[in-house]
């Protein structure tokens, strides 16, 4: 079965069976791929092109290979062509560096679309800023497709550069490349095509596209982390200067000048990821003994099912729907925040990612802080799409999270009044109560019900001043300061879970000197809930960013009296 061949999705995640549904971010290696690597590590590890011995020859006959296998994966007209990087964020930044500052100038233009991940804007920003060329962005239809009619109007003589995705992160959509291209080069513009989310779905032919670039990275692919492609047209590589200089990209070095190597080793400057590149064509490979066809057929009923059931969860609502989509699927609940979505989908088994998926611009777009994705993979079953609909349905049947409710001197003990500014639970009181909680799952119910007992800010605290950044939901912050120098805060996050860690952090900081405050070992009080090893990095952030908050409030009170 295929997928015994993914010893990972064997695991149990909070004592279930892991259904992993978050493709789009990272796929799972197959065991032909965990084993070619750690084969070359045992038995090939040397460093490539640069010594006289067996390994190193060994190495740099299967490094070279490699290269020839992704030139005829994509249909490039030679293994030159192909570039080694860290990834789809490293190939467009060494696009940007190298052929955009060449060729920019001022009042060029470059044309992005909506749908774009942070990866394809900011190198083109930085870039804008360098050379003076200015960015253009062409708008979404209400489905999330492309609007085809306003990106041809925005093309003119002035453009030099479209930059735009093959599949986007975030709404499935599947751009129509071919078609782009041949109106950017109507008007004679360079094209660099996003790849990262399409290689996992379908077989790529970056000559039928017609564009002059194509990155991708391997991790998405079934490949290790860490290594990518820039596949660019050998005219336009040959001409573009090095981004990074050092070894391998070198031919002849004095301190008079530097002679450059030839393609593709000019811009791959140091140490390469050999293991990286080993991996990531015996993903090649594996894919190439697939029957292609029917992981797409597969993949689209997984995505068809999970549609189809998804409509009858309670304020279910789908974020887009293109006319021609990948196998993933952007939703919100009514009256869920997304970061708790993901948390109690955790708790059984089931990954997914929350949050903006680093498309903020598209979000601002659809009028949105973020969602929950969920992305699906051929090795998925529709068993496994069952599940996570069901989930879906109890979670967005629950008013409230179901926690453990201790009984009434505990409930008392760890009470909140009525004070608009904060608690009486007190850090010690907390760790009395959590630590000896050994489940993680145990502790986190305990600390969503602090988060329903936490009063509520008023509507006029919710503004700007009070915003804390950083943070992925909605979290507010108010604090003032007694007559005995004594702080008093209040918090408040659109999200239940962020409500439960403002409670934890409040129980350590609240009606305390700013010298009570500055000394508290925050780190040490984490440690022994074993709080960070849990959190996500989209929680664990936040959580920092009001620790750091409340800090900084403290040091400019002392800042203060001592002027």
């Amino acid at each position: 079965m295929l997928r015994d061949q993914f010893p990972l999705l064997t695991q149990q995640v909070s004592g279930q069976p892991l259904i992993y549904l978050d493709n789009a971010a990272t796929t799972q290696k197959p065991r032909q791929v965990i084993d070619t690597v750690a084969a070359y590590y045992r038995t090939t590890n040397a460093n490539v092109h640069r010594a006289s011995h067996h390994l190193s020859a060994e190495a740099t006959l299967r490094f070279e290979q490699a290269r020839e296998t992704m030139a005829r994966y994509l249909n490039a007209a030679h293994s030159r062509e192909v570039i080694w990087t860290r990834g789809t964020t490293e190939a467009i930044n060494l696009v940007a560096n190298s052929w955009g500052v060449s060729n920019l100038s001022t009042g060029d233009e470059i044309v992005l679309s909506t749908l774009e991940h942070h990866a394809n804007i900011v190198p083109w920003q930085m870039v804008a800023e360098r050379t003076g060329a200015i960015i253009r962005v062409v708008p979404l239809l209400e489905t999330g497709d492309l609007d085809m009619d306003a990106y041809r109007n925005v093309l003119n003589d002035r453009t030099k550069l479209v930059a735009v995705g093959h599949v986007s992160n975030t709404l499935g959509t599947v751009n129509p490349v071919a078609e782009i291209t041949a109106a950017a080069k109507a008007v004679d513009a360079t094209v660099l095509i996003d790849g990262a989310q399409a290689l996992p779905h379908f077989q790529i032919d970056v000559q039928a596209i017609g564009c002059d670039f194509y990155v991708f990275s391997g991790h998405k692919m079934f490949a290790p982390t860490g290594i990518g492609v820039l596949w660019g047209k050998e005219t336009l590589l040959d001409v573009m200067p090095p981004w990074q200089g050092g070894g391998e990209m070198i031919a002849q070095v004095s301190f008079s000048g530097t002679t450059y190597n030839q393609l593709p080793f000019k811009f791959e400057a140091g140490t390469p990821n050999i293991s990286g590149v080993l991996g990531l064509s015996a993903a090649v490979s594996w894919l190439n003994q697939q029957d292609r066809h029917a992981l797409d057929q597969h993949e689209h009923q997984l995505f068809q099912h999970a549609l189809a059931c998804c409509q009858n969860v309670p304020g279910f609502t789908r974020i887009g729907a293109p006319k021609h989509s990948a196998s993933l699927i952007s939703f919100q609940l009514d009256k869920h925040h997304q970061q708790d979505i993901g948390l109690q989908l955790d708790q059984m088994g089931i990954a997914v990612r929350t949050g903006h998926h680093c498309a903020m611009p598209l979000m601002q777009a659809l009028g949105i802080n973020g969602t929950t994705r969920a992305s699906f993979a051929f090795y998925n079953t529709l068993a496994e799409v069952e599940l996570f609909a069901t989930a879906l349905d109890q979670i967005a049947r629950e008013n409230d999270i179901q926690v453990a409710v201790p009984n009434n001197n505990e409930q008392a003990d760890l009470a909140f009044n009525d004070s608009p500014y904060g608690s009486t639970i007190k850090a010690d009181d907390l760790l009395r109560k959590l630590v000896p909680l050994k489940d993680w799952n145990s502790r986190y119910r305990e600390l969503m019900l602090l988060g329903k007992q936490l009063p509520k800010l008023t509507d006029n605290l919710k503004t700007e001043e009070h915003r804390i950044q950083g943070c992925e939901s909605q979290t507010w912050l108010a604090f003032k300061k007694d007559n005995n120098g004594i702080f008093h805060f209040q918090a408040d996050s659109d999200a239940r879970v962020i409500r439960g860690l403002i409670a934890l952090v409040l129980a350590a900081y609240n009606h305390q000197s700013a010298g009570q405050i500055q000394s508290f070992d925050i780190n040490n009080y984490f440690d022994q809930l074993d709080l960070q090893r849990h959190l996500s990095p989209s929680r664990g952030n936040g959580l920092r960013a009001i620790v750091e908050k409340i800090r900084q409030v403290a040091v400019d009170s002392n800042a203060q009296e001592l002027q």
